[in-house]
């Protein structure tokens, strides 16, 4: 097994681990590396622009000066920096999974293969000691009186590392997520916006604790954060040509959730029904904003990773 690279988490979870060569030496050299996660792939967005949007986020983050660490579960084996064949199977495999932090013991124990979700990733990025993860929404609070919490939440209280996005889905109830966030001591920052993004929608309206204009300013902020334990949540807006005006949207949802509800659709399954649904009832607008974000989010956890390196080696 080969030893973790210096500032990874040290933890009996690592011998299930396969830190990639590359992203090894990168990480030991104290060079600059982005996690991507795989369900965005496996679950997000439909074949084939699944493996094109891969490709794409792969060079957004190679451009800012960072190496792109795409992250997965293969054969009961996690795999930090999967190769372009390996997510090439994700991509194009229908039965792969959905493993959330919770599901990553079982899948190693059963062999599983599957895309990780924001909590998963976050979990194996820290253990091979990446700080820097770029998605597209974070999961949050759903709406309606479900009980139903994502488990990102709870990861963002307790693995210190930053996660660039475009705010929580907006499937959710953004209210009460940032509620959530705000009791666990999760700062939400917003990059150059002072209101929360609503993931497809430019902006919510809702506050964010925080604003930073640049990656230099968010990496400084970044630094302070990680060092109490707990992750930041740094949210970066869908840009404003791509993003869904916020009124067609909330009517569209609504549509949708009621045929979840009547087709008894609701757990894991519920949120990848739900941003299907919405692509087909805005005729392709949302899965064009959902790309678009994206790649925005991997090119500024990029310039945020480069900058990071460079006040640690300070």
């Amino acid at each position: 097994m080969r030893a973790s690279p210096p500032g990874a988490a040290r933890s009996p979870f690592s011998i299930h681990i396969d830190v990639r060569p590359r992203v090894a030496s990168s990480i030991e050299a104290g060079r600059p590396v982005v996690a991507l996660e795989t369900t965005v792939l496996t679950h997000g967005i439909p074949r084939p622009a699944n493996l094109d949007l891969a490709i794409q986020m792969d060079a957004e983050v190679t451009r800012a000066g960072a190496l792109p660490a795409t992250i997965g579960v293969l054969d009961g084996r996690a795999v930090v920096g999967m190769g372009r064949a390996e997510v090439e199977r994700l991509c194009t495999d229908p039965a792969v999974r959905k493993l959330n932090r919770r599901d990553l013991a079982p899948a190693v124990a059963l062999g599983w293969t599957g895309g990780t979700t924001v909590s998963a990733t976050m979990f194996l990025a820290h253990l091979a000691g990446i700080r820097v993860f770029a998605t597209g929404g974070i999961g949050g609070v759903h709406r309606g009186r479900t009980g139903d919490v994502s488990t990102d939440l709870t990861e963002l209280a307790r693995t210190p590392v930053a996660v660039v996005c475009s705010g929580a889905k907006s499937i959710l109830d953004l209210p009460a997520t940032l509620e959530w966030l705000e009791t666990v001591g999760v700062p939400v920052v917003g990059y150059q916006t002072d209101t929360f993004p609503e993931f497809f929608g430019h902006g919510s309206g809702l506050p964010v604790s925080a604003r930073v204009e640049s990656a230099r300013e968010a990496a400084s902020l970044i630094r302070a954060q990680l060092a109490t334990g707990s992750s930041v949540l740094l949210c970066v807006p869908c840009p404003e040509a791509d993003a869904v005006d916020s009124g067609v949207l909330a009517e569209l949802l609504e549509k949708a959730e009621v045929e979840a509800r009547r087709e008894g659709i609701g757990g894991k399954a519920l949120t990848p029904y739900l941003l299907g649904r919405l692509t087909e009832l805005t005729s392709g607008a949302t899965l064009k904003a959902n790309l678009a974000l994206l790649l925005k989010n991997a090119q500024v956890a990029g310039e945020i990773a480069v900058d990071l390196d460079r006040h640690l080696a300070e």
